[in-house]
């Protein structure tokens, strides 16, 4: 076996092995399953005890209103505003509801008033708001003698549905736009965590053996751009096998949560005086976005993610490699360094969650598609817009070239910083490094 390859072997399997990683590993998907498991919980949990609220209708405009989860409303009958408050201070009831009169049709805000010492919930407020101004909606209607079906009939939704002019291939719906954003969304915030976190892992690597003299063992035998090459391709195949236990795990768990449980999507809480949606419109507006799906381009679009990913990783893991390598005994002093390295993938990432969901085909979006510092990140949020092949042709061989580029660029910094210890390193100092021969 090859240097590079027995490289790449060591610093897999050391960190493979190590029980930091197997725990860390395994933890993550039982923090899912702890995770779902209180969002289950809270979704089901009813906080507070009923609210006993007295309703005194001073109009009788919404006359009796329903119980509500957690809220039950009272008749006043002919008790006056007084003798309530004194229930409540004698603790009967939890508070009084005072609706005044309307007066004016024409306006649209009407107050009323709710008389307690404990402080109401927002939630239960919401609820009380919601179920009042429906019940003064119906009563506007009757006042006015109108016709409620005649007025369902006013309210239009629109959708916009694109239609092709010149050009072969299927008309988009109104579902691709949603679907575009959805599948770039995902990839994007993908490929931004991926690059970062490995890219830093990387870095920790090459600082742990800079710190521990190791690599003045290991430079006596191997080259030092192959040391860094090793690193960076075992790291990230590190990475890759940590992602695929995530993966398998984290569906697992998915999967089994709601059996354990016991929950149906059918029986989830909904907010209170929410619309009932009809299971046959849901099915088919699944349909329709299952459709969507397999209109995508999915063979381009995870080809394109995969290269975009080895690209973006070669290109920061090799920066993070250098300035590992740069890095001296002060943690808090080579922070500067890595500030640099990490600001062009922030940048990219807000290019993304600001200017992409806009408009995915902004002239912005555009050059961060094509600058190889950006592209990792942006062009596979634009592949689920079907951007121009040449786009897309020309940002795959610029991220190429990159990542040749920065990993050579880095070799010549590695060389000379795993081997220095025990001085403040500047970037002016880190440039001449470039120039050294040998």
């Amino acid at each position: 076996m090859s240097k590079l390859g027995l490289i790449i072997k060591r610093e897999y399997m050391t960190r493979v092995t190590k029980k930091s990683f197997i725990i860390g590993t395994l933890l993550a998907p039982i923090g899912l399953a702890v995770y779902l498991l209180v969002i289950i919980g809270l979704s089901k949990y009813e906080s507070g005890s009923e609210l006993r609220v007295a309703v005194l209708d001073e109009a009788g405009m919404v006359k009796q209103l329903p119980d509500d989860k957690g809220v039950r409303y009272l008749a006043s009958g002919d008790k006056t505003l007084d003798q309530l408050k004194e229930e409540v201070v004698e603790k009967q009831i939890d508070g009084v509801l005072r609706i005044p009169p309307l007066g004016n049709f024409q306006k649209k805000e009407h107050t009323v008033f709710y008389y307690s010492d404990d402080k109401l919930a927002p939630e239960k407020s919401m609820a009380i708001e919601r179920k009042i101004a429906a019940k003064i909606r119906d009563f506007k209607v009757d006042s006015l003698q109108l016709n409620p079906k005649t007025l369902e009939m006013l309210d239009t939704e629109i959708s916009i549905d694109p239609e092709k002019i010149n050009g072969t291939g299927e008309d988009e719906s109104k579902y691709t736009a949603g679907v575009g954003l959805a599948i770039g969304g995902i990839m994007t915030f993908l490929m931004f965590m991926m690059v970062l976190v490995y890219g830093q892992m990387v870095m920790r690597s090459v600082m742990e053996e800079k710190t521990s003299r190791i690599v003045e063992v290991m430079m006596s035998s191997v080259k030092p751009f192959e040391l860094m090459l090793g690193k960076i391709l075992g790291t990230g195949a590190v990475g890759l096998t940590q992602m695929i236990v995530w993966v398998i795990l984290s569906g697992a768990v998915s999967f089994f949560i709601p059996l354990v449980m016991g929950v149906d999507a059918t029986n989830m809480p909904t907010p209170a005086d929410a619309p009932q949606l009809d299971p046959e419109q849901i099915q088919g507006e699944g349909m329709r976005i299952m459709a969507e799906l397999s209109k995508q381009n999915w063979p381009l679009i995870i080809f394109s993610f995969i290269i975009f990913f080895l690209g973006g990783y070669f290109i920061y893991s090799s920066m993070f490699a250098a300035i590992g390598s740069a890095m001296g005994d002060d943690l808090g002093e080579g922070q500067s360094l890595v500030l640099p390295v990490t600001i062009p993938l922030i940048l990219s990432f807000y290019i993304v969650s600001m200017a992409g969901w806009r408009n995915p085909d902004s002239g912005l979006m555009i050059f961060a598609s094509m600058f190889p510092l950006f592209s990792p990140i942006a062009m596979p949020f634009r592949m689920a817009f079907n951007p121009p092949w040449w786009q897309v042709t020309l940002s795959l061989i610029l991220v190429v070239l990159a990542a040749f580029f920065f990993v050579w660029l880095a070799g010549r910094i590695y060389r000379v910083g795993i081997l220095l210890y025990g001085k403040k390193v500047t970037f002016r100092e880190i440039g001449k490094w470039l120039f050294y021969k040998g």
